[in-house]
């Protein structure tokens, strides 16, 4: 987020000698980021980057008061002129609040505004804004409108908070009702956009049903300020970051109202923000307040204390910083510091301030409040001693074990995927997934994203939908995890390896066993599994270690007429705990027989229930012979496999081996 404001309206709120370059240099060491000064005129904008957790910032007073920390670092005089927190408060106000134009506000969960502060003016002169307020707007890239809007405008560049104002008469019934949206629910923004509204949004409406406001983000065109308005309603709230940022990035409105309210608004600003806007109604606009002052804030601001010794803040840093340094050097910051003086140590009690609270909790934020204004190029250039730290093997393994099947896969042609961890309601019913066994994210952005996945079979099903028009041979992969629900609130998170490819069943297989060979993984079994996604007759479980490790298939035509994908759909999704118990980081090695191999070839009626496993496992275990076992042929009922006979103690004979030979077929038949 980047803000513009002027060195001159800086010097408003700050006293100093450092001029706008020096004030670039210094800031960005030790704060917000000046990107760019430009000179116009008489006068310097100040392009300003502000980190998300420093939102406090994005104003004239942030960084004035960030410079007043940061300046007297490198011998800059730099005090503030005006404190606004303490200037504008509700006991300080000039002005009476009237009685007879009242407001029914109802908020309808404080959860979603935790303070709603309003009052309304009337007699409302509609004007250009004086010279000053519009130049300097102008010169910060926001074009003047009038006296009204400029107020809302030049507020939330003085002190960081966004400001509303509406048409009083045109609020049926006067009544404010702020509630949660309803999906589906239409409203037409200042920028004469019609929004339809997912659901769970923070909104206004007037008590007839009507919305007049998209919360945080912009007013409704039904209620907005012309030059005929007379009465305004002028009022500030504060959000709940995660509704705005969320309702901002579904509608696609991303206001700087949505960028100020998704970072989270200390809700003490908007009391400072709102007297002093009504400093600036009374001398702008003639109007006159005609209600009561509204101030809706049931839960206050608790202040965060925090407790650190000077020895914990010197050890982190690295250097030794005297206690009157850090004090001053926090006081500056907005907080608030008492020094303890003990027997053997020094400490600090620290108050938070509330503009501070989302990103300060503990001691070790304040050491690095204070690391940063001292600057960290003054911090001691030391190596420091080597550490080793032993990761667990699981996760060490797991790391190791990945980085290699993903070279190994790549190297053999295959493409990687990375998809979310979240699957749609549509892809869930088009391949028949049972969603009550997912976990569901509460309020989802989309619709799109909103079940966690048990499996990457669907994605990548879907990421060779997406492609199959691309390229005729498609071989995707993806590590990742899957999500299983448990009877604890989180779930069991389990690493898997998915394969998918529109080629053909031999092809993944292949894959499977170059990759089981790339592993040092020799020892397992295939066996039939069914399921109803797969074809029977392609419907395979390898076990590792006599563990279900690798399960793979051909997808029905009905699921792959379900996705429209043309060609046929093969997959496997694999275990990764078996491939880390089963890994082996050197191949084992037998020494070959000196003597002579003799090959002979056997013809077998093919029995459906008996399969290649079963039938190797037979053969080995019939005589100890036999070196290997390969499939030929599989034609019209009939298997014709080739058998390897050696022998580790001399040259076997052709009656020798066919006697071996005899023994296995009559095993098999």
């Amino acid at each position: 987020m980047n803000i513009k404001i002027t060195y001159n309206w800086l010097l408003e709120y700050l006293e100093t000698d450092a001029d706008p370059y020096e004030l670039q240099k210094y800031l960005s060491l030790c704060g917000p980021s000046i990107e760019r000064v430009q000179q116009i005129g008489v006068d310097y904008v100040l392009d300003i980057e502000v980190t998300t957790n420093r939102v406090e910032t994005a104003s004239v007073f942030g960084i004035a008061q960030e410079a007043t920390a940061i300046l007297p670092q490198f011998g800059k005089k730099a005090k503030l002129k005006i404190n606004p927190l303490q200037k504008y408060t509700f006991s300080s106000m000039n002005t009476k609040p009237g009685e007879h134009m009242k407001l029914d506000i109802t908020i309808a969960d404080h959860n979603l505004c935790p303070r709603f502060t309003a009052i309304v003016y009337k007699d409302i002169n509609i004007k250009p804004a004086p010279d000053l307020i519009k130049q300097r707007l102008q010169m910060c890239d926001i074009k003047s409108i009038n006296n009204i809007v400029d107020i809302s405008n030049y507020l939330m560049l003085s002190l960081g908070q966004p400001v509303h104002m509406f048409d009083y008469d045109k609020i049926i019934a006067h009544k404010m009702i702020l509630r949660e949206s309803k999906k589906g629910e239409k409203i037409t923004t200042l920028d004469e956009k019609e929004i339809i509204l997912p659901g769970g949004d923070i909104v206004i409406e007037d008590g007839s049903g009507r919305l007049i406001d998209l919360c945080g983000i912009m007013g409704g065109l039904n209620s907005a300020i012309n030059n005929k308005t007379t009465t305004i309603v002028f009022f500030i709230q504060n959000y709940d970051k995660k509704r705005i940022r969320r309702t901002s990035m579904i509608t696609g409105q991303r206001t700087v109202a949505a960028t100020y309210f998704e970072k989270g608004l200390d809700p003490q600003r908007v009391e400072t923000t709102f007297v002093y806007g009504i400093d600036l109604l009374n001398e702008l606009s003639g109007g006159i307040s005609a209600s009561p002052l509204y101030d809706i804030y049931p839960h206050p601001y608790q202040i965060k204390e925090i407790n650190v010794t000077l020895d914990f803040i010197n050890r982190l840093i690295g250097v030794s910083i005297e206690q009157n340094k850090v004090k001053y050097i926090l006081e500056n910051l907005g907080f608030k510091v008492e020094i303890h003086h003990n027997e053997d140590y020094e400490s600090f009690h620290i108050k938070v301030p509330s503009y501070r609270s989302g990103d300060v909790d503990i001691k070790e934020d304040i050491v690095e409040e204070v690391a940063r204004v001292y600057g960290y190029h003054n911090l001691n250039n030391a190596i420091q001693p080597t550490i080793y730290v032993k990761q667990p093997r699981d996760i060490e393994m797991l790391f190791v074990i990945q980085q290699k099947i993903k070279y190994f896969l790549k190297h053999l042609g295959l493409n990687e995927m990375m998809n979310y961890s979240m699957i749609s309601k549509e892809l869930i019913d088009k391949l028949a997934l049972d969603s009550d066994n997912k976990l569901v994210i509460d309020n989802s952005i989309s619709e799109e994203i909103r079940y966690m996945r048990t499996s990457l079979i669907p994605s990548l099903i879907k990421n060779i939908k997406d492609n199959e028009n691309k390229k005729d041979k498609l071989k995707f992969f993806e590590i990742a995890k899957i999500y299983e629900k448990k009877e604890s609130l989180l779930p069991n998170e389990i690493y898997r390896l998915g394969l998918a490819t529109n080629t053909d069943f031999f092809d993944l297989k292949g894959i499977i066993q170059a990759l089981l060979n790339e592993l040092n993984i020799s020892e397992y079994q295939i066996i039939r599994w069914e399921s109803k996604h797969y074809l029977p007759s392609t419907s395979v479980e390898w076990r590792l270690a006599d563990i279900p490790a690798i399960r793979m298939g051909q997808i029905k035509k009905t699921y792959q007429e379900a996705m429209g994908i043309k060609s046929s759909l093969f997959v496997a999704e694999i275990e990764f705990s078996a491939l880390i118990k089963n890994y082996q980081a050197i191949a084992t090695f037998k020494p070959l027989s000196p003597y002579a191999i003799i090959k002979l070839d056997l013809n077998l009626k093919h029995n459906q229930k008996q399969t290649y496993d079963k039938i190797r496992k037979t053969a080995f275990a019939t005589t100890p012979l036999l070196t290997n076992v390969e499939l030929l042929d599989l034609y019209k009922g009939k298997i014709t496999l080739r058998f390897y006979f050696s022998s580790s103690h001399k040259n076997l004979t052709e009656e020798e081996v066919k006697k071996e030979l005899q023994k296995i077929q009559n095993k098999l038949q």
